[in-house]
């Protein structure tokens, strides 16, 4: 959490947030709930009660909507979800990272995994990003939950395939190389171990396609694991 918020603190304040999560799949690209404190959605189970019970109002986020959905060709179809609300994937890095829910938050749903669409979707959102817009794409380098142990979660060991697939993709992020990181199925080490299922590793084509500079190496802003798990965090120029 600290860092989480240490990274916003570092950063100009953001116009709006437009946030794809890992928690979200779903076709047409459809993008959340615009109106003034919408609403959270507590898709977790087994915490304290006071967790369904948190908040985190934001401003009107309709102007971002509407330029997000005119930024997308016809190739995209754009669906507006008029209820769905922010969740935890959108909302709890954001609570930490601008506590005072002063900004306006939108989110938008992963319509496919397949890196080169996400690419494409991500370079349509270049102009926003020029207008003061904070793109995030929200998942966790590895996240094998069903072979995580005891070990991990009480003393958070490190299985070799998280290690191995995050010193994969680190190294890849560090040569700007998105072919290797586009083709994970075949060239990353113990990928089915790492993501049995890829939501929370696809969010980051979104990131990259918005880059400046596609060809530019990212700059790591958070390393390290917590419950065995990589927390790698990145930005783009």
């Amino acid at each position: 959490m600290s860092e989480l918020f240490g990274w916003s603190q570092a950063l100009p304040k953001p116009t709006a947030i437009l946030i794809v999560s890992a928690h979200w799949e779903s076709a047409p690209l459809t993008l959340s709930a615009t109106g003034p404190g919408t609403p959270l959605v507590y898709d977790f189970g087994g915490f304290a009660q006071r967790y369904f019970r948190m908040t985190y109002r934001t401003p009107d986020a309709g102007a971002l909507a509407a330029r997000v959905a005119a930024s997308m060709p016809d190739s995209e179809p754009v669906h507006q979800h008029t209820s769905r609300g922010l969740d935890h994937g959108a909302w709890v890095p954001l609570k930490t990272m601008y506590p005072y829910g002063d900004v306006p938050v939108l989110q938008m749903s992963l319509p496919t995994h397949d890196p080169a669409r996400l690419m494409d979707i991500g370079r349509r959102l270049r102009d926003v990003r020029e207008e003061g817009v904070l793109v995030v794409g929200s998942g966790y380098m590895t996240h094998g939950v069903p072979f995580l142990t005891r070990e991990q979660f009480v003393h958070n060991v490190v299985p070799t395939w998280s290690a191995d697939f995050d010193a994969w993709a680190a190294d890849a992020l560090e040569r700007a190389d998105v072919d290797t990181l586009a083709d994970y199925r075949s060239l990353a080490p113990a990928v089915h171990f790492a993501h049995p299922t890829v939501e929370h590793y696809t969010p980051m084509f979104v990131t990259l396609g918005a880059a400046t500079d596609a060809e530019a190496p990212v700059r790591t802003t958070i390393e390290g694991y917590r419950f065995g798990l990589s927390k790698r965090s990145f930005q783009v120029a």
